[in-house]
């Protein structure tokens, strides 16, 4: 489910996450309906909900593992995991901007 833009908006607002430009709240929007797209056959690519694939981990869960800053270089060349379920995806660099952003949007706020 893609959010309607003042929605979002004002979901950001309420997180805390500090003073939005239209460009940040653009680029969070573009990234959740990437995922949406090309991600969310197998992952939870959402605020709550279980991953449909159960081995994908869910997407407000990756900080666990790492800084999801680091995906950057990845999405750009293509992802590639050790198991065979998962497709290899490329995305241009203002793409993969967008995923992170709305990757970082998912995890807590302090």
């Amino acid at each position: 489910m893609i959010l309607p833009k003042a929605i979002m908006i004002t979901t950001l607002v309420l997180l805390g996450t500090g003073p939005l430009v239209a460009q940040d709240i653009d680029r969070v929007a573009e990234g959740q309906a990437l995922v949406s797209m090309y991600c969310a056959d197998c992952h939870a690519t959402q605020s709550t909900g279980n991953s449909p694939l159960a081995i994908a981990p869910r997407f407000r869960e990756l900080h666990l593992r790492y800084d999801v800053s680091f995906l950057s270089e990845a999405l750009v060349e293509g992802i590639v995991t050790a198991h065979p379920e998962m497709p290899q995806f490329e995305f241009d660099p203002e793409q993969a901007s967008a995923i992170i952003a709305y990757l970082k949007s998912l995890e807590p706020q302090q």
